[in-house]
């Protein structure tokens, strides 16, 4: 069989409620604030203006750091079901810095194009999404049935 959900691991409900905690986050800055809540954008300005010895906007360290905290608290808390969080960190770090060149590369995170620039009709985000998805479908092919 190509395809197999594991009904124990597979939990839809916090999904779908993760989905639109992003959603109401990202929609609440761009209403309230007029800002893109794109990751890498937020996350390049404040290291922009620090190595500027500038002082960083607080609501970019504010979001950054919610990120991470949540992160760190829901990992601790309430990990998901079937997740394997016992990678060595070279491999983390090698992989965290790919991801950045990725970022970089692509002008943009997943974050960014997928939820705030498909919102926003970007043909940009459209094509960006189209790559990011293409490539994890060959990824999870090419590592999990070939």
């Amino acid at each position: 069989m190509l395809f197999h959900i594991d009904w124990l691991q597979f939990t839809p409900l916090p999904a779908l409620a993760g989905g639109a905690l992003i959603g109401l986050a990202s929609g609440a800055l761009a209403l309230g604030a007029g800002k893109i809540a794109g990751i890498s954008g937020i996350l390049g300005s404040a290291l922009s203006d620090a190595s500027r010895r500038t002082r960083p906007q607080g609501w970019r360290l504010a979001f950054l750091a919610g990120l991470v905290c949540a992160s760190f608290a829901w990992a601790m808390l309430a990990p998901v079901p079937g997740a394997d969080y016992s990678a060595p960190w070279p491999v983390v770090v090698i992989a965290g810095l790919l991801v950045g060149f990725g970022t970089r590369l692509g002008s943009g995170c997943a974050s960014g194009h997928g939820v705030c620039g498909l919102s926003r009709l970007s043909l940009r985000s459209l094509v960006a999404v189209g790559m990011f998805m293409s490539t994890a479908i060959a990824t999870a092919v090419l590592t999990r049935h070939l």
